[in-house]
This record gives structure tokens, C-alpha cells and sequence, in this order.
């Protein structure tokens, strides 16, 4: 019963923090409606369901395998969504994000900055796919709005008989630096502005802040990594359309 009463208070404080945000942004006209409400509730259900699979993968480790892929399948499906607009848009978020996230998690392992075990691989690959379905949202977007604004660019460009990924290459190189900065900012502030996730959990988990630390820091250049390369695929592949976007009206 006691048990019961703690989740009831916990539920109930969170309802109070996301009414409150609900509510700020709907005075200050920020528009953004009930989606703090909504996506809270997603994660509570998300959350949900991760927390029973894995108790199963942790029990069963060769169950990671599957875990891993629906989290790839997850985050690649819901960045393709953001990119829909865009000439093979989907592909290209679908293709970032496996390369990214790939390559990052395989230089982590390899190199042994961390051990190879279950619980290790699930706590790295969640954070470094999430962010590089971030990186795939985040530079597709941009190079989206950088297409747009750089219409006349790009057309006289093609005039001239450049390639679709030439005329396009500097508003990718640009989309890519404008998703990575807030994230490198993140890290350049980290212990003085920050405590991440991973360096706090791993606090609560019970290690040293010496390995809590190192923990972060290999969590911190494989996010890097994973964004920097999820960005660039994204934005070389969107690059190859012989097509522009249509303009907003």
C-alpha cells in the first residue's frame, strides 16, 4: 500500500509540472497547446514498456540484439517522418541515423572505453541513437530552410552546369554546424553549467565520480561523433536532388 501511495504522489507531481508548463505557454502565446501533456504521457508509456523489456534483456541477454534494432527501427522512423518533405527525405534520416549511430557505438566498444557487457550497450546505444535521430531532424530541417533561402544560389548554380550535391554542398556544411553547435556547447559546459544524464545515473548507480566522469566523457565524443556523422550522410544524400523544395507561401 505504501507503495502505491508513492507512485500515486509521484504521478501527481508530474501531472503539476507539466499543467504548469501547459499553462505558461498558453499565456505567454508560445502556442504549443496540450503537446506537453501528450508527449509526457507518450514517455510514461514508452517508459513503461522499456522498463518490462529490460528486466527481460537483462535476465536473457542475448535479447539485446532485438532491443537494439527496435530502438534503430524507433528513431530512424521518427526522424524519416520530419524529413518527409524532402526528396528521398525519409532514406536519407533512415541511412544517417544507422551510420551514425553505428559507427559511433563500434568505435566505443572497440577501442574498450567501456565494457562490453548488456548493461553498458543499452545505456550508450539509447543515449547515442537518440541523438543521432536528433542530428538527422536537426540537419534536415536546417538544410531544408537553407534551401529555401538560398533558392537563387542553388538555381544559379545549376545554371552553370554544377551537380545537384555541388550547388547544395555549402548550405549541407552549414546545416550540419548549426546541429551540432547546441550540443557542443552542451559539452563545452558540462561540470560547470551542467551534470548530464549519464554522469548523474551513474552517480545514482553507485559509481566513483572519477568513473561517473569518464563514463560522460565517453558518452559525450561518441554523441559527437554519432551527430557529426548522421548530419553529414543526411545532408550529402538530400545534396543529390535534382529537385528544389517548395517555396513556403
Amino acid at each position: 500500500m505504501p507503495q502505491v501511495i508513492d507512485y500515486a504522489w509521484f504521478g501527481a507531481g508530474l501531472l503539476v509540472v507539466v499543467l504548469a508548463t501547459v499553462l505558461i505557454a498558453w499565456r505567454s502565446g508560445v502556442g504549443l497547446g496540450w503537446t506537453p501533456l501528450t508527449a509526457l504521457a507518450r514517455a510514461v508509456v514508452q517508459l513503461a514498456v522499456v522498463a518490462l523489456l529490460l528486466r527481460g534483456i537483462l535476465s536473457l541477454p542475448w535479447t539485446v540484439v532485438a532491443f537494439l534494432v527496435l530502438m534503430l527501427t524507433t528513431a530512424s522512423w521518427t526522424a524519416a517522418g520530419r524529413l518527409r518533405e524532402l526528396w528521398h527525405g525519409r532514406r536519407a534520416a533512415v541511412v544517417g541515423v544507422v551510420a551514425g549511430a553505428g559507427v559511433s557505438l563500434a568505435a566505443v566498444f572497440v577501442l574498450r572505453l567501456v565494457d562490453l557487457d548488456v548493461r553498458h550497450l543499452v545505456a550508450v546505444a539509447g543515449i547515442i541513437i537518440g541523438n543521432a535521430m536528433s542530428a538527422a531532424t536537426l540537419s534536415g530541417r536546417n538544410f531544408l530552410r537553407g534551401v529555401r533561402h538560398r533558392r537563387d544560389e542553388v538555381e544559379a548554380w545549376l545554371s552553370l552546369g554544377a551537380t545537384p550535391a555541388r550547388a547544395h554542398l555549402e548550405i549541407g556544411q552549414e546545416a550540419v554546424r548549426e546541429s551540432l553547435l547546441p550540443n557542443l556547447d552542451q559539452t563545452r559546459s558540462t561540470g560547470l553549467v551542467t551534470l548530464p544524464g549519464a554522469f548523474v545515473g551513474a552517480l545514482f548507480g553507485g559509481a566513483s565520480p572519477e568513473v561517473a566522469a569518464q563514463f560522460q566523457l565517453v558518452v559525450l565524443a561518441g554523441i559527437a561523433l554519432a551527430m557529426t556523422i548522421t548530419g553529414v550522410v543526411v545532408t550529402r544524400q538530400l545534396g543529390r536532388s535534382p529537385y528544389l523544395p517548395a517555396v513556403e507561401t
